[in-house]
């Protein structure tokens, strides 16, 4: 893949200042108009509280994620329309924060709001929560799009991070303009280089990434 000079440069100054590990980059650098909100940075997830790791609302993903995300983003504003993203690499810790937050059934803070008709026991069973997430491989990411105008997002028929066959891709119980907002993330994602989780709209990943086997936990910040 051939880069810019300003691109080289942001990376160079990137992985210099923040010591970043080789491969990755702010996202920022490469699209400077990206809306980001990282959730694990606040409390508006489904712990009810900001996730270990998450020290800042950067978006960190591997380059060629970032480069791909690019194409995608410019592509909708074609549409007056843009991405808005809710989460990218995520430290091993952060995952390790979820393990242990899953074990304490006490701890229902946000339940009404993200896992209504799942029992907490059954997280792990269902495949909520897990040991690994293909986030901390640093070319997974969370996202969805909004208006260009009012940055209002897309109906997508579920919040996200929704624990639920609603956020399901093909789920049928939701409207046509709904089915519709996903295909079209889903078809733009598609075109540029990533494929989707199936059980969450909001989730892809970038095919041939370049850390498939690999697990990062340096913090974002």
């Amino acid at each position: 893949m051939k880069y810019t000079l300003t691109f080289l440069f942001c990376l160079l100054f990137t992985n210099i200042y923040a010591q970043l590990p080789k491969g990755f980059v702010y996202v920022e650098d490469v699209i400077p108009d990206m809306d980001v909100e990282l959730r694990y940075f606040t409390s508006n997830n489904f712990v009810g509280k900001p996730i270990k790791g998450y020290y800042s609302n950067k978006l960190i993903l591997t380059i060629e994620s970032a480069e791909a995300l690019k194409k995608v983003h410019e592509a909708l504003q074609e549409q007056n329309l843009c991405l808005k993203i809710y989460d990218g690499y995520r430290p091993q810790k952060a995952v390790n924060h979820f393990i242990i937050w899953a074990r304490d059934l006490k701890d229902t803070i946000n339940k009404q709001s993200f896992y209504p008709e799942v029992n907490k026991r059954n997280l792990f069973k269902a495949g909520y929560i897990a040991s690994r997430s293909g986030h901390s491989r640093g070319s997974t990411l969370d996202l969805t799009i909004i208006n260009a105008n009012t940055g209002k997002p897309l109906d997508m028929g579920s919040p996200y991070d929704f624990f639920g066959e609603e956020s399901w891709v093909d789920f049928e119980s939701i409207t046509d303009k709904q089915k519709a907002n996903r295909q079209l993330l889903k078809s733009y994602m598609l075109k540029f280089g990533f494929r989707n989780y199936p059980k969450e709209w909001w989730h892809f990943t970038l095919r041939g990434e370049p850390f498939p086997n690999t697990y990062f936990d340096f913090d974002v910040k």
